[in-house]
């Protein structure tokens, strides 16, 4: 049997080529707003509530993502898949207002200072690399789940939901660690 196939003689292939594709674009946009485009005046769009917005469906992401992982170890599966599907709506909802805010207002700038910027600073790089990961993690969760190729399933999420949800959990802690030092600039 081909490797490239699954048990049900269909290839993954398309799957991976597809997530590929999504995850690069998505990446790639999100790099160009941050460090390529340099935003200018809103013309009267005030987005500024979003992040406020970005901070409650990180939240709202975790506890759906913690409430899904307490509903499989219960062997509630149609909860579960419920709970999965509304956490990576929420983090895809927040993805599109992410992206956003900042194609409107540009980039953020921590100006905290001491010991508390180098904490900031590690949560933030972390928070950044780790983040890198949840989309083609989560659309391959999703795939092995509705391939019904649950062992597949189980030991990426294993790895992925650690990852899922740190991401949700520190994107909620820098949101509150830029309100208390913000300057808001293009670039």
């Amino acid at each position: 049997m081909d490797p490239a196939l699954t048990r049900d003689g269909v290839s993954d292939r398309s799957f991976f080529i597809f997530n590929a594709v999504v995850s690069v674009a998505a990446l790639s946009f999100i790099a160009y707003i941050l460090m390529v485009r340099v935003a200018g005046p809103a013309d009267g769009v005030d987005l500024h509530f979003l992040p406020a917005v970005n901070a409650s469906l990180n939240a709202l992401s975790a506890l759906l993502l913690a409430a899904g992982w307490v509903a499989i170890r219960n062997r509630n599966i149609r909860l579960h898949r419920y709970l999965m599907v509304s956490a990576f709506a929420a983090s895809a909802l927040f993805l599109v207002c992410y992206l956003t805010y900042h194609y409107v207002h540009g980039d953020t700038r921590y100006q905290g200072e001491g010991w508390i910027r180098g904490a900031y600073f590690f949560i933030l790089i972390t928070h950044i690399l780790l983040s890198m990961v949840v989309v083609p993690a989560a659309l391959t969760a999703f795939y092995f789940a509705w391939k019904r190729q649950f062992d597949r399933h189980r030991r990426l999420t294993r790895v992925a939901l650690p990852i899922w949800l740190y991401v949700s959990v520190t994107g909620v802690l820098i949101y509150f660690m830029l309100r208390g030092s913000v300057v808001t600039g293009g670039g």
